[in-house]
């Protein structure tokens, strides 16, 4: 049952999904939008064992700040032992997730459905 709340900033869509928070990027992640969107990551990921999916099919542009947002996500949730899923479909933020590497720790979905169905992140293997 997808239960949903109100956008939290601009760039932020944040809802529930079968005991996922789903955090909804939009539009542009660079410095600016980081900055709005860490607090609110920081507190979506306090609780033990959390179950996070990053959203970003609604992305147009994806700069490093929002490779440091994925980086400091997928670190906060293994530190607490939750699974942290991503779902990108964005052919030039694909290129970065995986030039970085960040792919082989985060494996993309294609589609939300695709990531809540997922047994484990590859985060989960290290």
């Amino acid at each position: 049952m997808t239960s949903d709340s109100a956008p939290r900033t601009r760039h932020l869509r944040i809802h529930h999904d079968r005991g996922h928070v789903v955090l909804e990027l939009h539009g542009e992640i660079d410095l600016l939008a980081a900055a709005e969107i860490t607090p609110l990551l920081d507190t979506l990921t306090s609780d033990p064992a959390p179950q996070v999916v990053i959203d970003l099919r609604c992305v147009e542009f994806f700069d490093c700040s929002g490779l440091r947002l994925l980086y400091r996500a997928r670190r906060r949730v293994e530190d607490r032992g939750g699974r942290l899923h991503l779902v990108c479909t964005h052919p030039l933020t694909l290129r970065m997730v995986r030039l970085t590497g960040l792919s082989r720790l985060l494996p993309p979905s294609a589609t939300l459905e695709e990531a809540l169905n997922r047994p484990k992140a590859a985060s989960d293997r290290s």
